[in-house]
């Protein structure tokens, strides 16, 4: 969803480096995967079409934190 964002830190000897990634239009979404030492985030569209890729080796990845877009209020919602 538009907004949804990932952040990556990692070591770059000695000191550290931010990266973030963001879905940037409507409809996409940023998706993690990990295997075989590497740690990829994609910006992925609603048919499943990646539209960009930052791949990061895992033994380098200090923090991966994922920042979720803000949600409207849903009809199902319990108010308090």
């Amino acid at each position: 969803m538009k907004g949804d964002r990932v952040e990556v830190v990692i070591d770059a000897g000695g000191s550290t480096r931010s990266y973030e990634i963001v879905a940037t239009r409507a409809g996409r979404r940023v998706e993690i995967t990990q295997g075989r030492g590497v740690v990829e985030v994609t910006e992925v569209t609603r048919g499943g079409t990646p539209v960009r890729t930052a791949r990061f080796m895992s033994n380098r990845v200090l923090a991966l934190v994922e920042h979720p877009a803000p949600r409207g209020r849903q009809s199902d919602d319990l108010t308090t």
